[in-house]
């Protein structure tokens, strides 16, 4: 149940927010593993005391984040647009693979949370894969909702130096309801025991899904513009961080000797 920690080898094509086509759909294949058939349960029942050897005094958690938790306020995020990316190549052994991709990062350009709906040729089962930032309980999980939608949960499947994700089967009824949906919120729990809520709108996934592919030029021109965009911003937030304390941290007057 200890989620392993990507391999260098590994780490070099797993998903990262400012990949291109290419390396995204590398790693398409890599996430259909047998640890799917365990994904997508309701979030109904706590888990059974089996607390983790780390934490002995600790009573019995839910596998996933409850609502009812501490929840820590959702930070400001900068959204990117569903995107669909496609490829058929040695890295995906010569059958096309397709991405649904978006991202929220904060105006530093981190990402915070992702999310990703990939659609290996020939392979019945869709793989909806979320990545939240490190620093979270492992054996905790994610969950994530649909609208008001049951809840599903997932344990995490690796972590890599982007965050940590869990992939969940996606059947049919479950990108139905991404097309129909307004937002997808992924929920884990961070190390202080504090339950963590990201959303991630879906008012333009449907479009995405069924419209076609995003050129790979075209993406990239995207990234780089939502990376100008953010420096941008940060810059302008750290103008302003500067001017407010500008007054308060103004050097004092030489002491009269």
């Amino acid at each position: 149940m200890i989620n392993r920690i990507a391999s260098p080898r590994l780490s070099g094509r797993v998903l990262t927010v400012a990949a291109t086509a290419a390396v995204l759909l590398a790693a398409a294949l890599v996430a259909m593993s047998p640890a799917l058939a365990q994904n997508n349960k309701p979030a109904a029942k706590p888990a059974q005391k089996q607390a983790p050897a780390a934490q002995p005094a600790a009573p019995a958690q839910p596998a996933a984040p409850a609502p009812q938790q501490q929840a820590q306020t959702p930070p400001q995020l900068m959204y990117s647009p569903w995107i669909k990316l496609c490829n058929k190549g040695a890295d995906t052994n010569n059958k096309e693979v397709c991405v649904l991709h978006k991202d929220g990062r904060l105006e530093n350009g981190r990402p915070v949370v992702v999310a990703e709906l990939i659609e290996p040729e020939g392979v019945p089962q869709k793989l909806l894969r979320v990545t939240v930032p490190l620093g979270v309980q492992l054996q905790r999980g994610t969950r994530v909702i649909i609208d008001q939608e049951t809840p599903m949960t997932a344990q995490y499947s690796m972590c890599i130096p982007l965050g940590c994700f869990s992939d969940y089967q996606a059947t049919d009824e479950i990108v139905t309801k991404l097309k129909k949906g307004k937002t997808l919120t992924v929920q884990a729990i961070n190390f202080n025991n504090t339950a963590i809520s990201l959303q991630l709108p879906l008012t333009d996934f449907a479009k995405a899904y069924n419209g076609p592919p995003t050129d790979p030029k075209a993406f990239e021109a995207q990234q780089r513009k939502l990376q100008s965009e953010l420096q941008k911003k940060a810059e302008e937030a750290r103008k302003k961080l500067e001017a407010q304390q500008s007054p308060a941290t103004a050097p004092p007057d030489q002491k009269k000797k």
